[in-house]
């Protein structure tokens, strides 16, 4: 009897939990899932969330890695690549006065890039030059400037395009070389700074610029320093020669280079560091980089090529100043183009440039009778120019959609026009060359002169501009 009484009880319990789980709502039921369900979201989204922030520190850090390599191989073309160049050109008695420019130019530079001059190059957004906000460096730091670079820090891309205004006035002494007053020097390349250089910088590559490749009136490609760095060099070297007249000598005495092995160690340091040069405009560790960077190798070799072939046919034989100067000649014209072309348009470039320069070297500066000392005008001038102008053939967006994807960027894309706002760049270059250094020369001459006396000048440049001596040969 208890036995009934106790599974009648049992059965009694079942039925009442079944009625009372029936009665439940569905969502009740399932409430201990959904609450889970936000505590794995949430997680979820935070290791998501923490991997987007990885992968971006991921990104910055190989980016800034190789814009600081890049810093330090634009760096490298000033001292020791081109002051090894311009030094082995010269005649002995002039080398270190010459070499002495270069390094001097590295430290006056640098201390007005952080005073005002980048500032005046990235500063603001006007059209012809920058502002102030910058000034002293105010605001320069660890955080990107997404105008600009946005995956490095902003001190990176200050730092990188230093090594740009350094290196350009530095070029200009190449025509001035074995007569021009270290003092004269000294004044006239800190003016040019900050009244040629940094409004062309801001034009070109400045937000706002009136050159500006995006957004600009008339936007010029400019990918690494044709028309900021090469073309006003280039142009305002001519300027100096032709005011400051011949080397004592000059053209009856003879003056060779005294060491064609320091010039041939110069060049090949600036081949290595035109890569930070060029691929480095990049920005950033990118394929693009990696297009400029084979870029520039190819269209270099073929100018030495150009030029050491050219040499060939007018005079039999090929030689080691004209291999270099040639090399130089294709790193200068592939300088604009270096971001928008392919390989083979790096070729053809490199090999127009290196047949160009040779004529305007041996040919045009022989019919004008202009002293040019060490070719600043026939090289970077002249090869600068061509390089512009040839950007605008033969850019392509695939290689840069820089006008946004699927549009056309230079002339084999259909966009011929873009040869048009090329010529404006060019001629704006040129404008504020010619213009601005016989504005500056003049300034410097009622300063400090320019141009040593004919004594000092014979006896060279290393004895009286700064007491020394390149080689002691004494036994």
């Amino acid at each position: 009897m208890k036995r009934v009484g106790w599974k009648c009880s049992f059965s009694l319990v079942l039925v009442l939990g079944a009625l009372l789980l029936a009665a439940t709502p569905l969502s009740a039921r399932q409430a201990p899932a959904s609450a889970a369900t936000p505590g794995i979201s949430k997680a979820l989204n935070e290791k998501l969330t923490q991997l987007d922030k990885d992968v971006k520190a991921a990104q910055s850090a190989g980016d800034n890695a190789w814009m600081l390599v890049s810093a330090a191989l634009v760096l490298m073309m000033t001292g020791p690549g081109l002051a090894l160049f311009y030094g082995g050109l010269v005649r002995r008695k002039n080398t270190l006065a010459i070499m002495m420019q270069s390094f001097a130019l590295m430290a006056l530079i640098s201390i007005m890039w952080a005073l005002v001059g980048y500032s005046l190059c990235f500063g603001g957004n006007g059209p012809v030059i920058g502002s102030f906000e910058h000034a002293f460096l105010r605001g320069v730091g660890a955080d990107p400037n997404p105008d600009y670079a946005g995956t490095i820090p902003q001190a990176t891309f200050m730092v990188y395009q230093l090594m740009f205004a350094i290196i350009t006035p530095a070029l200009i002494t190449g025509a001035t070389a074995e007569r021009m007053k270290f003092s004269g020097t000294v004044l006239f390349l800190a003016l040019w700074f900050l009244f040629v250089y940094a409004p062309l910088a801001h034009m070109v590559w400045g937000k706002g610029g009136f050159l500006n490749a995006v957004g600009g009136k008339f936007p010029c490609q400019d990918f690494a320093g044709g028309t900021v760095v090469h073309i006003s060099s280039g142009v305002s070297a001519l300027v100096c020669a032709l005011y400051m007249g011949k080397r004592t000598g000059y053209p009856k005495q003879p003056m060779p280079p005294h060491s064609l092995v320091l010039s041939f160690i110069g060049a090949c340091l600036l081949w290595v560091g035109w890569f930070g040069f060029n691929a480095g405009s990049a920005l950033a560790a990118s394929s693009l980089a990696t297009s400029a960077f084979v870029a520039t190798h190819f269209a270099t070799a073929a100018a030495a090529l150009g030029w050491s072939a050219a040499e060939w046919l007018k005079n039999g034989r090929a030689s080691a100043l004209g291999a270099i100067s040639g090399a130089v000649a294709g790193l200068v014209a592939i300088t604009p183009a270096s971001g928008f072309v392919g390989p083979m348009p790096a070729l053809a470039i490199g090999l127009i440039a290196g047949v160009v320069c040779y004529l305007m070297v041996t040919k045009v500066k022989a019919i004008f009778g202009y002293d040019d000392a060490l070719d600043a005008f026939g090289v970077h001038g002249a090869g600068g120019t061509i390089g512009a102008l040839l950007t605008g053939v033969f850019a392509q967006q695939v290689i840069n959609p820089i006008f946004g994807a699927g549009k056309p960027v230079g002339g084999l894309d259909g966009h011929w026009s873009q040869i048009g706002n090329q010529l404006v760049g060019v001629l704006i270059a040129w404008g504020f060359a010619l213009v601005g250094t016989i504005v500056l020369l003049k300034i410097t001459d009622l300063i400090t002169g320019v141009r040593v006396p004919e004594e000092h000048e014979i006896e060279g440049l290393d004895v009286t501009q700064h007491g020394e001596e390149a080689y002691n040969l004494e036994s």
